[in-house]
């Protein structure tokens, strides 16, 4: 059998070169190819059926010879290595026109809700510290950073119906009861 093999092999070897070539377009490349590929048969003739498709199994042998010699020579970088501008992409005219409307709307929100929606979002505190630093509750933190989405949205959105600028849920309103309207505790 091993004179079998290694006689198919040799008979092969030409249109082996001519797959290795259309793969790397070298020819040192393409020879160094077939050389590893022939290494590979060699070391796993045992793993042959006789009597089966030889230069199927040859060529398969190449081809992922080829695709493994690929994976080793791609080029790794460490993602922290990498400098932040190989992941911007420059923003289109549209984009810029809906962060420039996104701005303008950000300036319309109330203060303290535009100041705990920076503190989550751009500087990625948590409710907790958002609190701690504004002085008021956790809840009230989750609220004003919550209004502060909804009523972007709502604006950007083309939506009138959400609060006014300047309205908020912690501004002081006078309460008016049902009898003091109509006159009947005066």
């Amino acid at each position: 059998m091993p004179n079998e093999f290694h006689s198919q092999l040799v008979n092969l070897l030409p249109r082996l070169r001519v797959q290795a070539l259309a793969l790397t377009r070298n020819r040192a490349a393409a020879e160094d190819l077939v050389q590893d590929a022939v290494a590979n048969a060699l070391a796993a003739q045992d793993s042959f059926t006789p009597g089966t498709n030889f230069a199927a199994w040859m060529h398969r042998i190449l081809r992922n010879r080829f695709i493994s010699t690929l994976r080793k020579q791609r080029e790794t970088t460490d993602i922290e290595d990498l400098p932040s501008s190989a992941f911007a992409v420059s923003a289109t005219h549209e984009d810029r026109l809906v962060l420039k409307e996104l701005g303008r709307a950000v300036t319309k929100l109330p203060a303290d809700q535009r100041e705990a929606l920076f503190m989550v979002v751009l500087q990625g505190m948590s409710y907790e510290d958002v609190a701690a630093a504004t002085g008021c509750a956790v809840g009230t933190a989750k609220s004003r950073v919550f209004r502060a989405r909804r009523q972007l949205q709502a604006w950007l959105e083309g939506e009138d119906k959400a609060q006014k600028p300047t309205e908020t849920r912690d501004t002081p309103r006078r309460r008016v009861y049902a009898d003091e309207e109509y006159g009947l505790n005066a």
